[in-house]
């Protein structure tokens, strides 16, 4: 996660150097109400103030890729425009987008294994004496 962390730093550095060269102001109250809602979102009713809950890894990972699915199209659009843009280098916007594909396979991999992590432990727990959950049945006559 460090690693992943440094690269999403090094991409937001790389966009900035791409709205300086096109021109494109940052909109600074933007940035501040998106930090705002990004720390108001970890106060949320779940029934657990002060620990985690199950699925928070699982959300928060959901979210960070999508943000990185976000970025990738950004990429894939200055790649785009790269060929009519003389500021833009099609180079580093291919490696910048090649990157973002990585960081997403990695994202999904960590994703998935908090989803097993959490629904493993919810469904021992729910587990009834015989060994299968009432969810189970259900699911079961539902796939069939």
């Amino acid at each position: 996660m460090a690693e992943l962390a440094e690269e999403i730093a090094e991409d937001r550095d790389s966009l900035r150097e791409i709205m300086t060269a096109l021109d494109v102001p940052a909109r600074w109250p933007r940035v501040a109400v998106s930090r705002l809602a990004e720390k108001a979102a970890r106060f949320k009713l779940n029934g657990r103030l002060v620990s985690r809950s199950p699925l928070s890894d699982v959300l928060e990972l959901e979210a960070m890729r999508l943000g990185v699915e976000g970025k990738a199209s950004l990429w894939r659009s200055l790649g785009i425009l790269a060929d009519t843009a003389a500021p833009l280098d099609p180079t580093a916007l291919s490696r910048l987008l090649e990157r973002a594909e990585r960081q997403a396979a990695v994202l999904e991999g960590l994703r998935v294994e908090a989803v097993a992590r959490t629904f493993a432990a919810t469904t021992t727990a729910t587990t009834g004496a015989a060994g299968t959950s009432p969810g189970r049945a259900r699911r079961a006559r539902w796939a069939s």
